[in-house]
């Protein structure tokens, strides 16, 4: 098999939580006293831990300042919320008809881990996933340690690891690792960004995958 191991980022990738991050974010910044950041850019960082997309929204601020905007955005985004985050379309159907095929699956995430977990029990799909990584409890994206972490854990070599997600820092991460990357077209970065960094492909919907590896792997 080409592909085994099968590592999903979660927001932007397998839920649409896009539109919530970005008002959490900005509201972070509003509680804090500072001008909020555009929705570009406040789109452009998700998918990195919360920490380095601080800096860069606020490249210029002292570290006890950009850690009250995180606690903000944390309070905002783990409290309660008018705003859904609903799993894209596909989502679950892509997981079980990959996991009915016998691959591994994995979670390689920007967020928390309260808030991957919360998530992975509101959804129901904790159980869909041998191994998750958080940005909260190693390094970031694009550094490949969550990557390496995971494979490692399941002993899988990176020729047989695909990373699906939806933004540069996941191709990068792929590509750091020696691990393939698979790009969906529904998250915050285009396509062009995605295929600049490595992506294999862009699929404009998840329930392409499980057909797309079984191609690659025949």
């Amino acid at each position: 098999m080409r592909f085994s191991l099968i590592v999903f980022d979660w927001d932007g990738t397998l839920m649409d939580s896009e539109a919530r991050i970005v008002d959490c974010i900005q509201g972070a910044f509003a509680d804090a006293g500072r001008p909020p950041p555009s929705r570009e850019a406040a789109r452009d960082i998700i998918g990195l831990g919360l920490a380095e997309a601080m800096a860069c929204l606020w490249s210029d601020a002292q570290p006890e300042q950009r850690s009250r905007v995180a606690e903000r955005y944390r309070a905002r985004f783990l409290g309660a919320h008018e705003m859904p985050t609903p799993l894209f379309t596909g989502a679950r159907e892509t997981l079980d008809r990959l996991t009915e095929r016998g691959y591994l699956l994995a979670v390689a995430t920007g967020k928390s881990r309260q808030g991957l977990e919360r998530s992975l029990q509101e959804t129901g799909l904790g159980d869909r996933f041998h191994a998750t990584r958080c940005a909260d409890e190693t390094l970031s994206k694009p550094h490949p340690q969550m990557l390496l972490e995971l494979m490692d854990e399941l002993g899988v070599r990176a020729a047989e690891t695909l990373m699906v997600g939806d933004t540069e820092y996941d191709m990068q991460m792929a590509l750091n690792a020696g691990a393939g990357a698979l790009g969906v077209c529904h998250g915050v970065h285009a396509p062009a960004r995605l295929f600049a960094q490595g992506a294999l492909d862009c699929l404009d919907s998840l329930l392409e995958i499980p057909d797309w590896v079984r191609h690659r792997t025949d």
